[in-house]
């Protein structure tokens, strides 16, 4: 039913996602102090920090200066430095599926590779390592995980897929892999889980070592037509 598994790195190996938020939440606080970026926060979730500031421009009629996001940038490769975790279980998880794992992104390829030495993941993926910067359009355009499907010799239907948002989820789903969604990172807001169930996600998982179980039902075909 299933050749490999792919992972995305951000809030499914590394509770990376709150960390980002927090730098770019206080960099534009800090930029724009009156106004109250809190209430749209959430809605950076799964995007690239490049489109959401675009959005933010639109929205609220405001104009990034330049250079801006490459000091958003550097504070959140700093942070990372400090104070990045792995996904609790990540590890053990990823040991106990009888997949070989690789690693979908839209972050660039040297954080990805940075986030997982740090994680101390590296070794579970190896050269399997796959970013939007390689091709035109990141998620939720389909072209990252077809791009990591040639490269890995594996038919798109053949490829199972763990993601933490819609943007991803979305992605995998239009490469015509089949999904399973991670909620269990720190950045998730609540009720999430129920976002999802009414977008019709049907497989959800809250900790990592449910994920080898589940992965398990797969295997056996237990999946069905149901892409996630």
């Amino acid at each position: 039913m299933f050749d490999h598994l792919i992972c995305d790195c951000d809030g499914v190996l590394v509770d990376s996602e709150v960390i980002a938020d927090r730098v770019l939440l206080h960099a534009l606080s800090a930029e724009f102090p009156s106004i109250d970026f809190n209430p749209v926060a959430h809605s950076a979730f799964g995007q690239r920090t490049s489109t959401f500031l675009a959005d933010l421009e639109s929205r609220f009629e405001i104009a990034i200066p330049d250079g801006f996001l490459a000091g958003v940038e550097r504070g959140i490769e700093a942070e990372l430095k400090r104070s990045l975790a792995p996904i609790a279980g990540a590890r053990d998880a990823l040991e106990r599926v009888p997949l070989p794992a690789a690693v979908v992104s839209n972050s660039r390829l040297a954080r990805i590779a940075a986030s997982l030495a740090r994680a101390g993941l590296a070794d579970v993926f190896g050269p399997r390592v796959f970013s939007a910067e390689q091709v035109a359009r990141p998620k939720p355009h389909p072209d990252v995980y077809l791009h990591a499907a040639r490269e890995l010799g594996v038919a798109p239907e053949r490829c199972l897929v763990i993601e933490d948002s819609v943007t991803g989820l979305s992605a995998a789903r239009a490469a015509g892999m089949k999904t399973i969604a991670f909620v269990g990172a720190s950045h998730v807001p609540k009720g999430y889980a129920q976002v999802l169930r009414n977008l019709g996600v049907t497989r959800i998982v809250e900790r990592m070592e449910q994920l080898p179980t589940l992965i398990a039902a797969g295997l056996r075909g237990e999946f069905g037509q149901l892409q996630s």
